[in-house]
């Protein structure tokens, strides 16, 4: 082979890596920002949750009845 045909492969190697590089950094980026999506769910889950059972405490059950009653 001569220098100019392994020049030639060598760039085309070069040029398939970088787009094979940019892809999976591009796949990543996607993924990430999925993750973080349903990481802000999760945690607006969480503090609904965390706001309901502190609602149902029995103490404050009963002190909103009682509150009410007292109207």
């Amino acid at each position: 082979m001569d220098t100019s045909a392994v020049i030639t492969l060598l760039t085309i190697a070069v040029v398939l890596l970088s787009v094979v590089i940019v892809g999976l950094l591009a796949a990543v980026i996607v993924i990430l920002v999925k993750v973080q999506r349903i990481i802000n769910c999760i945690d607006e889950i969480t503090q609904n949750v965390a706001a309901a059972s502190d609602w149902l405490v029995p103490a404050k059950v009963i002190g909103q009845v009682v509150k009410m009653f007292r109207k």
